[in-house]
């Protein structure tokens, strides 16, 4: 024990509170750096647990989940209930894709409750974004899984369908066959509906309008879906166009619909999207579908804009292509898509609501798409559809699985990038940090403070003391060479430095999330490494124990609690001049008030998250906040209040609606 005492130099009386007289017995048998070890971990656990260092660093806890509701949690959101959303839909297996088994998990931090609720897509890689009443719009998912290189077995790819008939629309079962000129047969992977044709009659304007039929043009209608052919061999191979004939067809219907097809081969298959979108109703508690999107999307971002609409940039198609540009909108008063502005960009893309209602890509991303084309971060201007390119990052090659957040407060219009890799399977990460302020004329990044080392999938969440807290993320791709960083910390925006916080004891890498609770506290879900060993050769399997983070301020003097400002009775809507009044005990010591958007994170992105500053007013027994009336600072939703005492501690959250 002599070298123990050498490295540790613990009192007498702490080793033995340390160690216990059981634990010194178990030393005898280990050898010294087994021993050093073990005393090593002993200490560490009984120094995290001390009041000081808890009231310094703050504290983390595994939650107990019954087994039943343990997930894949691969989306994690905030609703105005104060439940946690976390959707996994097939949560990364296939085997339960392939028996069509979707779940999602809806549990209450207040009182740790679960429940299941019925998932009727695979929104496994959906995108996610908060309706204005407090609904959750749900969109995209998986169709199909990908088919790495080596194991196609099966030519396939995109078949082109088109309907000349001006009549009537039609649909194809999933299994329809498309035989090609010499004789191969495809078999398709969905169900497709292919609108009919559109007629466009010439008009005769020498002949006072009239017109003439005889002179039509016709415009076939056309959809695609996946086909694959139903033979093995290389005869299925091709990559000349050509006309497909429907098998089973006659008469003029094989005349008007048939296929067209351009490529079908045996390389990698991605991933495929779904057109579904759905609403998650809070109060109801179940997803409530509404029209699909026009585009199949797997990994799209959707980001509310200052009228309340959603759009839904990027993803993989309904054939694994990252789309080309093809952007839509969502209305939440009539339940229906329409298009919007034409641009690329990497799949999930962190595009942020700025000031005067455009929209700012920091560059991060997530995945799809090449290097050289879409990672500019810049302003886009969504109504003129007009981009403009932001300069300045470092590691600029580096933003795939970045982190991305707008500073607190908003008002500011400060965006900030956090660490990142490189594209792909990429074993590089970048421990740099970013930011940019967007009220200048002509913004540019400028280099922030350093994380501790270079981190991929960093999880980076709004505190309500206007601090940003992260927490794990991979110095590796998907936590290969067991690269998981155990480590986190406070940014600090107005001295633009980090200070540590304490380290978690759950690895966080791919498919890895974490959101504010109501009551100040910080949860983090999900995990999906590669390999569960340094050497890489033992598969990893997700990660569903859910940790807890008890920040600082919440810790008391002496392993008190933390004495809170508390907001009592008061209203849940703003009145006609943007104000809410609550009643509060000691209202002189509250100092800031924050309004903070509820999150929905998946992959590292989180659109959602934003806190604003209000104006406060104070008398006896009240305090009353006023909440700016520009919707590009505060778009329509709800929100949850925090206020701060003098000593830095918040209260829980109120929930207040913004129309």
């Amino acid at each position: 024990m002599a070298h123990l005492s050498y490295r540790y130099r613990p009192t007498g009386k702490l080793k033995k509170t340390v160690l216990g007289g059981g634990a010194l017995v178990v030393l005898v048998g280990l050898n010294a750096p087994a021993a050093a070890s073990f005393a090593s971990e002993k200490y560490h656990a009984y120094k995290i647990a001390q009041p000081d260092y808890q009231q310094k660093y703050g504290s983390w806890s595994v939650l107990d989940v019954p087994k039943q509701y343990r997930t894949n949690a691969i989306h994690a959101a905030l609703l105005h209930t104060g439940k946690v959303l976390l959707i996994a839909g097939s949560g990364n297996n296939q085997k339960k894709f392939d028996k069509g088994t979707f779940e999602t998990i809806l549990w209450n931090p207040a009182d740790n409750t679960f429940k299941k609720i019925t998932t009727p897509e695979d929104f496994f890689c959906s995108g996610h974004s908060q309706l204005p009443d407090g609904r959750m719009l749900v969109a995209g998912g998986t169709a199909r899984y990908e088919v790495l290189d080596g194991k196609v077995t099966k030519a396939g790819g995109g078949m082109r369908v088109k309907n000349e008939d001006p009549d009537k629309a039609v649909t194809f079962k999933k299994g329809t066959l498309f035989r090609s000129p010499s004789g191969i047969e495809y078999v398709s992977k969905f169900d497709v509906k292919v609108p009919r044709a559109k007629k466009k009659f010439k008009v005769d304007y020498a002949s006072s309008g009239r017109m003439l039929p005889w002179k039509t043009k016709v415009t076939a209608g056309e959809a695609r879906v996946f086909v694959e052919a139903v033979e093995k061999g290389p005869q299925a191979l091709t990559t000349e166009a050509a006309q497909y004939e429907i098998v089973g067809l006659k008469g003029k219907d094989a005349d008007n619909q048939y296929g067209l097809a351009e490529k079908i081969t045996t390389e990698k298959q991605d991933f495929q999207g779904i057109k579904a979108a759905y609403e998650f109703d809070p109060k109801a508690e179940k997803y409530v579908r509404v029209d699909p999107m026009k585009e199949a999307r797997w990994y799209p971002t959707l980001v509310g804009l200052d009228d309340g609409r959603v759009l839904a940039v990027s993803g993989l198609d309904d054939v694994g292509a990252v789309l080309t540009g093809d952007n839509e909108i969502y209305d939440p008063v009539t339940k229906k898509w329409s298009k919007g502005p034409t641009r690329y960009f990497p799949t999930y893309p962190a595009l942020f609501l700025t000031k005067g209602g455009k929209l700012f890509y920091s560059g991060s991303n997530a995945g799809y798409g090449p290097k050289d084309k879409g990672r500019q971060p810049g302003l886009w201007d969504v109504r003129n559809n007009t981009f403009t390119k932001v300069g300045g990052l470092t590691d600029a090659d580096a933003t795939e699985t970045s982190s991305s957040l707008m500073l607190p407060p908003v008002q500011d219009q400060k965006v900030m990038i956090l660490g990142g890799g490189g594209v792909g399977e990429s074993s590089r990460s970048t421990p740099r940090t970013g930011i940019v302020d967007l009220k200048k004329d002509s913004p540019s990044f400028r280099k922030g403070p350093d994380l501790p080392q270079g981190t991929r999938y960093l999880s980076s969440v709004l505190m309500p003391d206007d601090s940003v807290f992260t927490t794990g993320g991979s110095s590796d791709y998907r936590g290969r060479n067991a690269s998981d960083v155990l480590k986190a910390q406070f940014y600090d925006a107005k001295k633009n430095t980090f200070r540590a916080a304490a380290d978690p004891t759950v690895g966080r890498n791919y498919h890895s999330e974490a959101l504010l609770l109501p009551d100040g506290r910080v949860a983090s879900f999900g995990s999906d490494p590669l390999y569960s060993d340094a050497d890489n050769t033992k598969l990893g399997t997700f990660e569903q124990r859910v940790e807890i983070f008890t920040p600082p301020y919440l810790h008391g003097d002496k392993g008190k609690k933390a004495n809170r400002p508390a907001l009592g009775e008061g209203p849940d809507e703003l009145d006609q001049n943007g104000r809410a009044t609550f009643k509060a005990s000691n209202p002189d010591k509250i100092v800031k008030a924050r309004l903070m958007r509820p999150s929905a994170v998946t992959h590292s992105t989180d659109v959602e998250q934003r806190s604003i500053e209000l104006t406060l007013s104070t008398d006896k027994d009240s305090v009353t906040v006023d909440v700016p009336t520009d919707r590009t600072l505060v778009p329509p939703g709800w929100y949850m209040l925090f206020v701060t005492n003098v000593a830095g501690v918040p209260s829980e959250a109120k929930w207040i609606h913004v129309e």
